[in-house]
């Protein structure tokens, strides 16, 4: 675990976890975003896969359809995310893995645990099933930002979690992957740990960096 030297060491406090889904639990970036490049040439708009992903990911659909439209010089198709979704599903049933160590982080896990995420509550569920991630979650703790419509870098879903958790924000925990998420958990008021495997998280005084998840398992399965 990669620390700056003045990140708080709190683990001790931790009494909940909040774990983002897509990027931190699941592979399912990559997949996602060939379909929406597969989806933009039919409209115009070529871009290379990996710079997509370099570009995209972790990102809210939102800001990213307004960047594509800025680019094309014109508004997106009204059904154009009904369309993505109806293209995506699919893919991710077929082919979405979990990130490395994510079944034995959740199979060992000792702290209550729940998952906050952008995505919709359908696409959250199938990728965890289809992982058999969804065999550690009790449903009950999948929340959406579409449940209550504000989504990160706002800090409101991570608050929603932590209340239905019945833990203060300050003793939960926040493992994400993305600039917005981990913007989101410095808001709310928790302890941070971005996951990185790739070196692209900007670094932060108050956020502990992780290259992999087995790296967690002192702090949240060992206790």
């Amino acid at each position: 675990m990669v620390h700056d030297p003045q990140a708080p060491e709190t683990t001790e406090s931790i009494e909940a976890v909040i774990f983002d889904c897509d990027g931190t639990l699941v592979d399912s970036e990559v997949i996602s975003l060939k379909v929406l490049v597969d989806l933009l040439a039919t409209h115009g708009l070529d871009i290379p896969h990996q710079e997509a992903v370099d570009k995209w990911s972790g990102c809210d659909f939102a800001d990213v359809f307004s960047e594509i439209e800025t680019t094309l010089g014109k508004k997106l198709p009204a059904n154009f995310l009904e369309t993505f979704r109806q293209h995506q599903l699919p893919e991710l049933a077929a082919n979405v893995t979990p990130i490395r160590g994510a079944v034995e982080l959740l199979q060992s896990m000792t702290l209550p645990f729940c998952i906050a995420s952008n995505a919709p509550q359908n696409k959250v569920r199938l990728c965890l099933k289809t992982t058999g991630l969804l065999s550690f979650v009790d449903p009950v703790n999948i929340f959406s930002a579409y449940d209550i419509q504000t989504w990160k870098p706002r800090p409101d879903l991570f608050l929603h979690a932590a209340k239905q958790m019945g833990v203060v924000p300050e003793r939960c925990a926040v493992v994400e992957d993305s600039g917005v998420g981990v913007e989101a958990g410095l808001a709310a008021g928790m302890v941070v740990y971005g996951f990185d495997p790739h070196g692209k998280l900007p670094k932060h005084k108050n956020v502990s960096i992780i290259r992999d998840l087995g790296e967690l398992h002192q702090a949240f399965a060992s206790r």
